[in-house]
């Protein structure tokens, strides 16, 4: 591979690991919920279609519940991070530079 290839892999390596940091712009609540949802949309078209042909589909049903709850515990905290003001408040407290944001959310 040439140079502008690995810079070009190198950065975007660089910025899947941005999502991991305190004060980026992606809710990793959200995108975790929306990859399990994706994989509940699977799951039911795989069993769907394997219904339709007559072919036993061999995936316990505790895997399908787990994604369930990964997705309800992910949009549900979500969902009350927003309508309890926290979320904002740490948005709010990021922007103001003095990086003690984390201090003054839990000092109220």
């Amino acid at each position: 591979m040439g140079y502008k290839q690995m810079t070009f892999v190198w950065g975007k390596i660089k910025m899947a690991f941005e999502i991991f940091k305190d004060d980026n712009e992606w809710n990793e609540k959200n995108i975790l919920g929306f990859i399990s949802f994706g994989m509940m949309c699977v799951y039911g078209m795989l069993d769907l279609a394997t219904g339709l042909l007559d072919i036993p589909f061999a995936l316990h049903e505790f895997i399908y519940e787990s994604f369930i709850w990964i997705t309800l515990g992910s949009f549900g905290i979500g969902g009350l991070e927003k309508f309890s003001g926290t979320e904002r408040a740490k948005v709010d407290n990021r922007g103001n530079g003095n990086g003690n944001g984390n201090q003054q959310l839990l000092n109220g």
